[in-house]
């Protein structure tokens, strides 16, 4: 058995870190399986994707587990590296909506992971940190790219040079989760919202994902010039015809990706 576990339930895939015994701390292995996961969910027939850690617990970061030292070199290192960042773009590059349902620790990789995916339901329980500084580390997975862009670039330097842990309650203030609720109420709350994202139009979603990892780079003028590709795209979309059918007729859509 490895480190990530698949279950389909319809039309949403449901990915689990399984290590509890380690928090679900990812093994040198586990960033290819990560990788692999990811890309394999993209060219899936599921349209939404659940990333929860088995047990009580969402991922404790990296399990380095001795592969790492002073004595080692910047090139070895750097090539530890590749695993981690392989994950992590694999993750960014998603064209369909992810959610993190997050449970305990969410630290280091493990926090980054979590605020990679589109939305992240969280326990009254869990706990955010970009530990890396308390470990002599800087900040990875993707985190020094995210964290400003949700919660600003003031915080997320708090948050980074600190390694301060977050409970649930301010991570909820602070756009780090979306959601909050009771730990027995985790796997229906993110089913529900992953059900929903699994019911919506894929064209759009994908074209939502693009403009807001985008928007903090571009001027408004280039925002409006996506937006507009975009619309030009979709006006001319089977899925905007069974959307305006739907809402006259009073039913869900159905939506096809075309």
């Amino acid at each position: 058995m490895g480190f990530v576990e698949i279950e389909d339930r319809d039309s949403v895939r449901w990915m689990t870190m399984s290590a509890p015994a380690t928090k679900n701390a990812v093994p040198r292995t586990g960033w290819d399986e990560l990788a692999d996961a990811f890309d394999a969910f993209d060219a899936s027939e599921q349209r939404a994707l659940v990333v929860i850690g088995e047990g009580e617990d969402f991922c404790a970061g990296a399990d380095l587990g001795g592969d790492l030292s002073a004595s080692t070199s910047a090139a070895s290192n750097a090539e530890w590296m590749r695993g981690p960042n392989r994950a992590a773009t694999a993750l960014h590059r998603l064209s369909k909506p992810t959610v993190a349902a997050v449970d305990g620790v969410a630290v280091g990789a493990g926090m980054n992971l979590a605020i990679g995916c589109d939305i992240v339901v969280a326990t009254t329980r869990a706990r955010f940190s970009e530990i890396f500084v308390r470990r002599g580390l800087t900040v990875d997975f993707g985190g020094s790219w995210l964290l400003p862009r949700i919660v600003g670039l003031a915080k997320a330097r708090e948050l980074a040079l600190t390694g301060r842990i977050v409970d649930a309650a301010e991570a909820e203030a602070i756009g780090l989760a979306a959601r909050v609720v009771e730990p027995d109420d985790l796997e229906a709350a993110v089913s529900e919202v992953a059900e929903a994202l699994a019911a919506g139009p894929p064209l759009a979603q994908r074209f939502i994902k693009v403009a807001m990892d985008r928007s903090s780079t571009m001027t408004f003028e280039q925002a409006l010039a996506l937006e507009e590709q975009a619309q030009a795209i979709l006006l001319g979309s089977d899925d905007l015809v069974e959307g305006a059918a739907a809402f006259f007729e009073g039913r869900p859509p159905e939506f096809h990706g075309r």
